[in-house]
């Protein structure tokens, strides 16, 4: 079949209903409806004179024909996908970043200086969120999160592992005898079991009562005022221990979560260069 004949709408839905295994799937990724790709697919075997898929249309096996015809496919499709990217990141100079809310304020922002002094015609657009990451749908360059993984939403930079423990002011490190005992313990809305989850690996009582905050970043500022102790991950406590602000007098331990920077497969020049800017900043 010449190029100019090939039915290209046809393979597009005949490629993405073998990628996801669904012609459901493949609709809502090609933004058309269930029935449209059905018909596309039905099309293309009449053209081919080949079936492509057997069984009920919930259940459908690929046949041999279209096992063998979609790894050609779907490398011509990656093919202009990548190489229209790279057309369009040529005058593209704006990255979408969202990362979660206080670790933009504590340690993000204050890095960012970095990244501008070696890109500085790129603009970062910062969003905060903390929810999942789906870059089909998003309009993102590059998503920070914390959890436990899998991460499975493209490139994934490992930025540095969840650690918490205990934080106060010197001020209130000075007037108290047993921080855990002497002082109100701050609470967040947003981690309401970080005191139990620290006291219990640490085989000590859970603190009761103290004091709660609606935003993270409300309580780490009341810990910094000297208003009690609040259970902190390191990294967003990081430069309040360097300058003396805040101090950890028991260290802190890992909570089995990981920070990550995830972005798109086959990421863009800008999206490539802040990722490599991440993973050297990860240690600041």
């Amino acid at each position: 079949m010449k190029r100019g004949a090939l039915p290209l709408n046809a393979l597009r839905a005949f490629e993405a209903t073998m990628r996801h295994g669904q012609m459901r799937l493949a609709a809502e990724e090609l933004g058309v409806t269930y029935g449209a790709v059905s018909r596309q697919v039905r099309g293309l075997e009449q053209t081919l004179g080949v079936p492509l898929f057997e069984g009920p249309r919930n259940r459908l096996t690929p046949s041999r024909a279209a096992v063998d015809l979609h790894p050609a496919l779907q490398e011509a499709f990656d093919g202009i996908e990548a190489a229209v990217a790279r057309l369009v990141d040529r005058d593209r100079r704006v990255l979408d970043v969202s990362c979660l809310g206080t670790l933009t304020m504590r340690w993000l922002i204050p890095r960012l200086f970095g990244f501008h002094a070696e890109h500085p015609g790129v603009e970062v657009r910062l969003s905060a969120d903390d929810g999942p990451v789906d870059f089909a749908r998003q309009s993102l360059d590059v998503a920070i999160r914390v959890g436990h993984g899998p991460w499975t939403e493209g490139e994934v930079i490992e930025l540095f592992p969840d650690k918490v423990g205990p934080v106060l002011s010197p001020m209130l490190a000075e007037r108290v005898e047993d921080p855990l005992r002497d002082a109100p313990a701050l609470h967040t809305k947003t981690r309401p079991a970080a005191w139990q989850d620290w006291c219990r690996s640490q085989d000590l009582p859970a603190p009761e009562g103290g004091r709660e905050f609606e935003h993270f970043y409300f309580m780490l500022e009341a810990a910094t005022a000297g208003l009690g102790v609040a259970i902190a991950p390191e990294v967003l406590v990081r430069d309040d221990l360097a300058a003396g602000r805040l101090r950890a007098p028991f260290g802190f331990e890992p909570s089995g979560q990981t920070y990550v920077a995830l972005a798109p497969k086959r990421p863009g020049r800008e999206t490539l260069a802040f990722l490599d800017w991440l993973a050297r900043s990860r240690a600041v």
